[in-house]
């Protein structure tokens, strides 16, 4: 698989995680139908399989995951919940970034 795949991969189970979430948040939080609940919980089970997608193994996978969830979530905060991150944010998020990166892309030899 190549980089520009699994990056796909990574955005588009990112979305299907945050999207998901909130708008089961919306419908726990901000009273809206359950319509919104069944939904996201579909595309909770969506986040689930897609990074399935991805070529290596499950621990890896899932902890440079965690690296794209924390820049997705500053990113939602800050487009749909109208947070701008601030110098710090980012700050964390590249630092974030460069270890998911590492984990996931470094080559290997065994």
């Amino acid at each position: 698989m190549n980089l520009v795949k699994s990056l796909l991969f990574f955005v588009i189970t990112g979305l299907a995680e945050i999207g998901g979430g909130y708008l089961v948040w919306l419908w726990l939080r901000e009273g809206k139908s359950f319509k919104y609940a069944i939904v996201g919980w579909l595309i909770l089970m969506l986040y689930g399989v897609l990074p399935t997608f991805q070529p290596t193994n499950f621990g890896r996978v899932y902890s440079a995951y965690g690296g794209a969830f924390v820049f997705f979530s500053l990113l939602w905060g800050w487009k749909i919940d109208k947070i701008p991150p601030d110098a710090y944010d980012w700050l964390g998020v590249i630092i974030i970034l460069i270890g998911a990166s590492i984990m996931m892309y470094a080559p290997r030899h065994y």
